[in-house]
């Protein structure tokens, strides 16, 4: 039995890296929905992953496309992450999902505690944040966009 067979959405987790399981997860995958730090190094990754994106949709996976980005860790009082935001949405545009991830304590907190964000603090404003982009990318796949 095949996952997608099954089930409507599947979402692929892997590593921050452009290593063997990543490649994997690109070659299986039909979307690739890109978190990006709201950090300068963070663009020149992005870079490399859109790079690998194309080699592996020309050789191993024609129909892998880019779901969309989403901004993370984004701290409104860090010039930076304006920046790095700024400079996303005019270059990606409808790519970037409206839905931005905050720089929150609870979410570090919550891989410590063996627990996702949604069951470590629901209420917490990172752990609704990530609800409102799972709302939000639902919304993309049903309309076409992704």
């Amino acid at each position: 039995m095949r996952a997608r067979d099954e089930f409507e959405v599947v979402l692929i987790d892997t590593p921050p890296s452009l290593g063997l399981l990543t490649l994997n997860a690109l070659v299986a995958a039909d979307a690739v929905l890109v978190p990006l730090q709201c950090e300068y190094l963070a663009l020149e990754g992005l870079a490399k992953l859109t790079q690998t994106v194309d080699l592996v949709r020309g050789s191993l996976n024609p129909k892998l496309a880019i779901a969309g980005l989403v901004l993370t860790m984004y701290d409104v009082r860090n010039n930076l992450a304006l920046q790095v935001a700024r400079e996303t949405r005019e270059h990606f545009r409808d790519q970037v999902f409206r839905t931005v991830i905050p720089r929150n304590v609870r979410l570090s907190e919550a891989p410590s505690h063996g627990k996702p964000a949604l069951l470590y603090d629901i209420n917490s404003k990172g752990a609704l944040s990530y609800l409102q982009l799972a709302e939000e990318l639902l919304e993309r796949i049903k309309s076409g966009q992704s």
